[in-house]
């Protein structure tokens, strides 16, 4: 009994994880954005960094990639920080509307491919 407790107990730890996590179908591939923006906020963990940019008077989440890809494609932590400009490029959600999936992000020059 002690052993199905503790594997119970261990299997749910991972469940909020799982249900942060949201497929890519619910963003619309075929709208494009692209737009340049401060970035105001950043979350870099995982499972994806995310940004907040203000573009056209509203804030948009916009969605990156995992933090190993983040590293693996040359945006470590600290190449994106709160008060640089970015050029964000990707799919607007159909769930949200204030938040996007971003496909490529260029900062200081640089365009990084996150998919």
């Amino acid at each position: 009994m002690r052993i199905l407790t503790l594997a119970t107990i261990s299997a749910l730890a991972f469940v909020p994880g799982a249900a942060a996590h949201h497929g890519w179908g619910s963003y619309d591939s075929r709208k494009v954005m692209k737009f340049q923006a401060v970035i105001l906020e950043i979350k870099y963990e995982n499972p994806h960094a995310e940004i907040v940019v203000e573009h056209q008077g509203k804030k948009w989440t916009a969605t990156l990639a995992p933090i190993f890809r983040m590293r693996n494609r040359g945006l470590p932590e600290g190449a994106l920080a709160k008060g640089k400009r970015v050029t964000v490029e990707g799919y607007p959600s159909r769930v949200n509307d204030a938040e996007l999936r971003a496909e490529r992000v260029t900062v200081d020059g640089k365009t990084v491919e996150l998919r």
